[in-house]
C-alpha cells in the first residue's frame, strides 16, 4: 500500500528527514573571499597599481629620463584645452559606433547561422575563425598592402571598383578601418553568438513551426528574445574593446592622414613617446580609462546585465 506523495509548489519552503526547513527553488549560495583573492591580486597588480602610476605621473613634468619634476595641474589644463585631444576623442567614438554598427549584426547572423551541427558548417567555422588566431599588426600588415595604390589590388593592376586610395583619402580612410577592424573582430563575436544559440531550446523552434511562424518570425519572436543577454555581452565588448585600438591603427596609417585615424590611445602613445611629454600622456591615459569604466558601468546598469538569469528550458 502506498500513500500519496504532497506537492509543494515551487518557491515554497518545505521539510528535509527530522524537520530541517528547505527552500525549494533558486537560493543564492554565499562565495568564499578567498575565491576572490586570486582574481583581486592579479586586478589590483596588473590594473590598480599601473593606474595609480598614470594617475601619479600626470602630475609631473617627465620625459621618460631623470626625475619627474612636480607640475600639479598643468598636465591637465593643457590636456583639457588642447583641441586635438577633443577631435581624437571624437574620432574614437566614431569609430566605436562604426565597428558596433558593423559587427552586431554581421555576428549575430553567422552565429545564428553557424550554431545548427553539420560537417559544411563545422568547416565553414574552422576556416572562418582562422582571422582571429592573427594578431592585429599581421592584419594590419596584410590589408596595408592590399590597399596599396601603387602595387596592391587598389593599384592599376586591380578591379577597377578598388582603384582608389583608400587609407590616404581622408574621406574614405575611417571606412576603410572600421571594415578592416570589423573583419579582425567578427569572429570573436560570432562564436559568441553561436553559443548563445545553440543554447536555445529547440522545444520553442517546435512549437512555433507547429504554429505555422516562418524562418524570418522565429527568427524576431524566438532567436533575438533568447539572444538579448548574449547582444548585451558582445556590444559591451566591442564597445570598450574599442578604446583599446592602437597596434592595428598605427600599422594600418599611424593616425593619419592628417588626424583622420588618430584614435584616442594612439594619440597617448604619440604625445608620450614621439613628443616625449610623458606626464599629458599619463593625462590622457588616465581620461581614457575613465571613459571606458563609466562607459562599461553604463552598459551594465542600463542594460540590465547585472539581473541576468538563465534561461535554460525548465528553469
Amino acid at each position: 500500500m502506498t500513500s500519496p506523495v504532497p506537492t509543494v509548489p515551487a518557491g515554497a519552503t518545505g521539510t528535509r528527514g527530522g524537520g530541517v526547513p528547505v527552500r525549494r527553488g533558486r537560493e543564492r549560495q554565499p562565495v568564499s573571499a578567498w575565491l576572490l583573492a586570486p582574481a583581486l591580486i592579479l586586478f589590483g597588480g596588473f590594473a590598480l597599481v599601473p593606474l595609480g602610476g598614470a594617475v601619479a605621473l600626470s602630475f609631473t613634468s617627465w620625459n621618460g629620463l631623470g626625475t619627474p619634476a612636480w607640475l600639479g595641474l598643468d598636465n591637465w589644463g593643457a590636456v583639457l584645452t588642447d583641441d586635438v585631444t577633443w577631435l581624437t576623442l571624437g574620432v574614437t567614438l566614431k569609430v566605436m559606433v562604426g565597428t558596433w554598427l558593423v559587427q552586431t549584426p554581421l555576428s549575430l547572423l553567422l552565429g545564428v547561422y553557424l550554431a545548427p551541427r553539420g560537417r559544411w558548417r563545422a568547416w565553414m567555422a574552422a576556416v572562418y575563425f582562422v582571422a582571429l588566431l592573427l594578431s592585429s599588426s599581421a592584419v594590419a600588415l596584410v590589408f596595408k598592402n592590399l590597399l596599396d595604390p601603387n602595387f596592391g589590388l587598389a593599384g592599376p593592376s586591380g578591379p577597377a571598383f578598388l582603384q582608389h586610395p583608400w587609407l590616404g583619402d581622408p574621406n574614405t580612410v575611417l571606412a576603410a578601418v572600421i571594415l578592416i577592424i570589423a573583419w579582425h573582430f567578427v569572429p570573436l563575436h560570432t562564436l559568441l553568438y553561436q553559443a548563445g544559440a545553440r543554447q536555445i531550446p529547440g522545444s520553442l523552434y517546435e512549437a512555433a513551426q507547429l504554429d505555422g511562424a516562418g524562418t524570418v518570425r522565429r527568427f524576431f519572436s524566438i532567436t533575438l528574445p533568447q539572444l538579448r543577454y548574449t547582444i548585451v555581452t558582445s556590444s559591451t565588448l566591442m564597445l570598450v574593446g574599442s578604446l583599446t585600438y592602437f597596434d592595428l591603427v598605427f600599422v594600418l596609417t599611424a593616425g593619419g592622414p592628417g588626424y583622420a585615424t588618430r584614435l584616442l590611445p594612439l594619440h597617448m602613445y604619440l604625445t608620450g613617446f614621439t613628443a616625449t611629454e610623458m606626464g599629458r600622456a599619463s593625462a590622457i591615459a588616465t581620461i581614457l580609462a575613465v571613459v571606458g569604466l563609466c562607459l562599461s558601468l553604463g552598459l551594465t546598469r542600463l542594460s540590465g546585465f547585472s539581473r541576468m538569469q538563465s534561461q535554460q528550458e525548465g528553469l
